[in-house]
């Protein structure tokens, strides 16, 4: 090859990497060395899940609870029920539902009633396991493990859980457990599921980091307005949980109202500006998820399902969140060390981008000057 073929082919190249490099941005939050495998190409690259409760009898709603559903004061026997909760769900951009559960009679009934409706809408599941019982007791590590052996032999390799290459399962309740009985469960199942905690901070996402497959914080009374640190602390739990190379599922929520179930706290929602807020909190963490708090917890006044005292109200904002009406935080700093966003791996890639095009025509004039003199020489 003569020296005028190989400076052409080397042109050639840095051409080619100069397109590709431009013409494909990094996305925050992916990486190939991530060890949960994404399997199910159709959802969004962050998808949304919200908490889904199958507890409800018709005898459930009447207690703690001052707003109800517009579908009435159901139960979560009703197939129909379900049904509409997912159609209304998929509407307004939720991918899935993380189903609270724990292996008794009548929840394993739901749960399978749920299952044969999401595998024909395809639409995602994952588990919620409570491993605390009424009075946030923990239970027995013998009966966590029992039932999650339970649900991986009976539902598992269901389509609906197959957003990763194993199902998800979050343990509610982590921080009341040791980490020696974290470790036995995780050791019992941990190959055939994705375990996730559900640790508040970020001392106890890191006792148990590498027993665990990541951790996805329940935070339903948060305060945007009267939390100073609310981004940092999802950034740092974000980051410490990536490093780890875990799954991060960040919270948001619409409201709260814990009057109704012995609290004091409420968190207004603002016409819908809270939920805004608090996603785009979720987003500037880098999440693998978004957890959404929740479909249909009446007792916290958490609940997004339509309701005789919101309406719509919550799936609205959802269904226009890509519309760019999310305010960022007023506190939130973009130079966090803590942040990855979308648009500074954007940006570094446009500079290398900008780098290679550079050495593209510089090579461009060393060609045409080496193709000049060649011409006089001959």
């Amino acid at each position: 090859m003569t020296a005028l073929a190989r400076l052409q082919k080397i042109v050639a190249v840095i051409m080619a990497l100069t397109v590709l490099n431009i013409g494909l941005p990094m996305v925050a939050g992916q990486s190939p060395e991530r060890s949960p495998v994404l399997q199910d190409a159709s959802i969004d690259p962050i998808p949304m899940m919200a908490y889904y409760y199958i507890w409800f009898d018709v005898t459930s709603w009447n207690r703690a609870k001052s707003d109800y559903p517009v579908l009435g004061r159901y139960s979560s026997d009703d197939r129909a029920i379900m049904e509409q909760h997912i159609e209304w769900a998929q509407a307004a951009g939720i991918d899935g539902f993380i189903v609270s559960w724990k292996s008794t009679f009548q929840l394993d009934s739901r749960l399978e009633l749920l299952i044969e409706l999401a595998d024909a809408h395809d639409f995602r599941l994952w588990i919620i396991y409570q491993g605390l019982d009424f009075e946030r007791n923990p239970l027995p590590i013998e009966r966590i493990e029992s039932d999650l052996e339970y649900f991986i032999e009976e539902y598992s390799a269901h389509p609906a859980f197959a957003t990763y290459d194993r199902p998800v399962v979050i343990w509610s309740g982590t921080w009341e457990f040791s980490r020696d009985e974290v470790n036995a469960v995780s050791n019992r199942v941990r190959n055939r599921l994705l375990l996730l905690a559900t640790e508040r901070n970020l001392d106890g996402y890191n006792r148990l980091a590498d027993l665990i497959d990541g951790n996805a914080y329940y935070w339903s009374s948060v305060n945007p307005a009267t939390y100073p640190r609310y981004q940092e602390k999802l950034d740092e739990m974000g980051a410490a949980i990536h490093e780890n190379g875990g799954l991060w599922i960040a919270p948001a929520a619409p409201g709260f109202d814990a009057r109704m179930i012995g609290g004091t706290t409420v968190v207004e929602r603002n016409d819908g500006e809270t939920l805004r807020i608090q996603l785009n909190t979720a987003l500037n963490s880098n999440p693998d998820a978004i957890g959404l708090i929740s479909w249909n917890e009446f007792s916290e006044n958490t609940h997004v399902e339509p309701s005789e005292l919101y309406g719509s109200q919550a799936l609205d904002v959802l269904r226009g969140r890509e519309s760019a009406e999310i305010p960022l935080p007023l506190d939130f700093d973009s130079s966090d060390p803590g942040t990855t966003n979308v648009s500074d791996t954007y940006s570094l890639s446009v500079l290398v981008g900008l780098g290679l095009f550079m050495l593209a025509c510089f090579a461009i004039v060393i060609y045409r000057w080496a193709v000049t003199n060649t011409k006089k020489q001959v």
